[in-house]
Order: structure tokens, then C-alpha cells, then sequence
């Protein structure tokens, strides 16, 4: 399986991380980091903080803060708390099908206008309290049956 994994632009010394080839599982504590996991399905990732990943589908993400994802389907979004999945105009969260955002207390799924948060079905957006859906205009959530937004009470 071939990856990349760079920090600063450079690639990350191979000592500061793990990969469990057999149960396709990265883990590190390191911050900064770029994971090009292209094609590469059902990957579990343990990082630091402001982390951006590419990956296949299947793949569960347990992160510091500040991080980005681009990813297939059957994907896992569960951050820590104050985590933002910010974008501009024009952007799109899309998901296959029984995708899951779960994050902690004080997340904010911040857009432009004209965004789309478009996912397949049995999908949940799923927060803590104090959360926030904010959008610009013309936005829409387009999902498919079965799925819910939850969030709990303070």
C-alpha cells in the first residue's frame, strides 16, 4: 500500500508514526501533517491537530482539532471539541451513504452561500451543545431517507 505523509512539506521521518498494515490503522501524535491515503479503503487514522487527509472510503478519523477531510464513503468524523468545518462559497460536504458527523461541544459547520451538505442515506449530523449550523444563502442539506440532525441540550 503506497501513502504519503508529509509535515512542513517534507515527508514525516517513518519513526514518528505507526502503520499496522494488517488492520490499516496510522497513528501518530504529531501535528501538521498532510496523509494522501488516496484509494486506500477503510483506514482508521489517530493524529494531531490541523491534519488534512485524503483517503478512500471506509475510513474512521480521530483527531486533535483544526483538521480537514476529503474523503469517499462509509467515512467517520469524530473530532474533539471546538472543531470547525469551515469553508467558503460554492463548497460541498458530500458523503456516501451511513456517514456520521459526531463531534463535541462547540463545533461549527460554518459555510459561504450556496453550499450543500449532500449525503446519501442513513446519514447523522450528530453535536453536542452549543453547536452550530451557520450558512450564507442559497444552502441547502440535501441528504437522502433515514437520515436525522441531533443535538443534545446544555
Amino acid at each position: 500500500m503506497k501513502f504519503s505523509v508529509t509535515q512542513n512539506g517534507q515527508p514525516l521521518d517513518s519513526s514518528l508514526y505507526t502503520w499496522d498494515e494488517k488492520t490499516k490503522t496510522f497513528s501518530t501524535n504529531e501535528d501538521r501533517l498532510a496523509l494522501d491515503f488516496s484509494g486506500i479503503n477503510e483506514v482508521t487514522f489517530k493524529t494531531g491537530i490541523w491534519c488534512t487527509f485524503k483517503t478512500g472510503s471506509d475510513c474512521t478519523f480521530k483527531t486533535g482539532i483544526w483538521c480537514t477531510f476529503k474523503t469517499g464513503s462509509d467515512c467517520t468524523f469524530k473530532t474533539g471539541s471546538g472543531c470547525t468545518f469551515k469553508t467558503g462559497s460554492d463548497c460541498t460536504f458530500k458523503t456516501g451513504s451511513l456517514c456520521t458527523f459526531d463531534t463535541g461541544y462547540g463545533c461549527t459547520f460554518k459555510t459561504d452561500f450556496d453550499c450543500t451538505f449532500k449525503t446519501g442515506y442513513g446519514c447523522t449530523f450528530k453535536t453536542s451543545f452549543g453547536c452550530t449550523f451557520k450558512t450564507g444563502s442559497d444552502c441547502t442539506f440535501d441528504t437522502g431517507s433515514d437520515c436525522t440532525f441531533t443535538t443534545e441540550k446544555n
